[in-house]
């Protein structure tokens, strides 16, 4: 760590399955991201290229917990959070904050201090998000409105055709990224939470088994009460995607079901059974076209 003190450590929970050699970037990346010490705890979903068993092995203050299976990501953070719960109360780690991140993000110097200090700045905070960076150097869309039915169908349908139509740029909602500002919802690739924020709603909902979890979260957290609040003080890297591109066939439609549970929850009148039955329909014939494409793509660059 570049500073040790007397606070107890902050716990940053990772989501593992097979991180390669992205593991240890990330890894690296902590000691200067912070002043604090910090308790790593990988939730393993079936890693089997034994690098986080690795981690664990050889580095202090990393944790390997395996989660039973490929439980989704949201669902293998709940499991984390149980499992350090005894030790959060016992003071051992960081009752206040926890970090979540991807194991594919690689901090700045200061990242997770200036996500703290943003979280003092707004007590009325549960999620705090950083500026995330692609490996080209671009920002990140991830702090955004909460998605409507008409503006998540206008992208769906447009996006990849018409970039500027107006439907995605309020799903977008990335005219700003560069002021300290209160949003809908930020990408759950990496953000300081508070224990008590997330301990109030539940923590993620276990029937997302990847993607809009941290949608919903964010949604959820807005509803209880909470602010999401978008940091671009601190900033980090992520190689977004690199899982995803390798397989969709499992990960387009796991999106799209994704979006149809977070639109039919809030959508869950009976007077409303049709939209949520054309909305599946649309939603399951786009998902095929999407891997088709998909496909097809990886087929050209192979």
């Amino acid at each position: 760590m570049a500073v040790s003190n007397s606070k107890p450590p902050i716990a940053v929970i990772t989501v593992t399955y097979s991180p390669g050699k992205y593991l240890d970037s990330f890894l690296d990346s902590l000691p200067d991201a912070t002043d604090r010490d910090t308790l790593v705890i990988m939730a393993d979903n079936g890693s089997v290229d034994g690098v986080p068993e690795q981690a664990a092995q050889e580095r202090e203050g990393v944790e390997f917990l395996p989660t039973g299976g490929n439980l989704g990501y949201g669902t293998a953070v709940n499991v984390a959070a149980r499992a350090i719960k005894a030790r959060r109360d016992a003071g051992e780690i960081d009752a206040e904050y926890f970090i979540l991140s991807n194991p594919d993000v690689v901090f700045d110097a200061g990242s997770i201090d200036e996500l703290i200090n943003c979280a003092q700045r707004h007590p009325k905070s549960g999620s705090i998000g950083p500026l995330i960076r692609e490996a080209d150097g671009s920002a990140y869309p991830s702090a955004r409105a909460v998605p409507t039915l008409a503006n998540g169908i206008g992208h769906a349908l447009l996006g990849s055709v018409w970039k500027s139509n107006p439907w995605s740029a309020a799903y977008r909602d990335d005219h700003d990224m560069e002021s300290e500002r209160t949003v809908g919802w930020l990408s759950g690739s990496c953000l300081l939470i508070k224990w008590d924020a997330f301990d109030q709603i539940g923590g993620f909902d276990e029937r997302y088994f990847m993607y809009m979890e941290d949608v919903d979260l964010g949604d959820r957290l807005s509803r209880a009460g909470f602010e999401n609040i978008f940091c671009p003080q601190a900033q980090i890297v992520h190689a977004k995607g690199h899982v995803a591109g390798k397989n969709p066939e499992h990960m387009l439609p796991a999106h799209h079901e994704s979006a149809y549970r977070f639109q039919a929850d809030r959508l869950s009148a009976p007077w409303q059974a049709p939209i949520r039955l054309a909305l599946r329909v649309g939603l399951k014939a786009r998902a095929a076209v999407a891997v088709g494409v998909a496909k097809a793509k990886n087929r050209i660059a192979n």
